[in-house]
């Protein structure tokens, strides 16, 4: 069976998400890298996450298509991606595959994200209601 890596935040789930995790499930075996806090905090900003790692952890850990979770300290998952040697990357369509990490290592696939779900925006409108 397939490796099939992706990685993120994950601190608040939408729709968008799931849609990507479902697509990987498609692909093979799912791990998924999560940043730790400190590195949420240093991409994100302050006010991030919202969630804790434990809790991010146990949610993502919660879902279906989701095989392995595995926490990373660093801003990217370069050594992790190293370490763990996946056949397959998939990466949201906000992204082009020469900008995802890892690109050199395998191939990677491009998810066209699910219209209108960000995590920023789901932020946005709750502050706003």
């Amino acid at each position: 069976m397939r490796r099939v890596f992706t990685n993120g935040c994950f601190d608040v789930l939408h729709r968008g998400h799931y849609e990507l995790l479902k697509y990987c499930r498609t692909l093979g075996y799912v791990v998924v890298g999560l940043n730790s806090d400190d590195s949420v905090v240093r991409l994100k900003g302050k006010g991030r996450p919202i969630f804790s790692l434990e809790d991010r952890k146990f949610i993502l850990e919660s879902c279906k298509y989701i095989d392995e979770v595995i926490v990373y300290e660093e801003d990217t998952p370069y050594s992790l991606i190293k370490l763990i040697k996946p056949d397959i990357i998939v990466k949201g369509g906000d992204y082009s595959r020469e900008e995802v990490v890892g690109n050199d290592i395998c191939e990677v696939k491009i998810y066209e994200h699910v219209s209108g779900h960000s995590t920023t925006k789901v932020i946005e409108d709750i502050i706003n209601r």
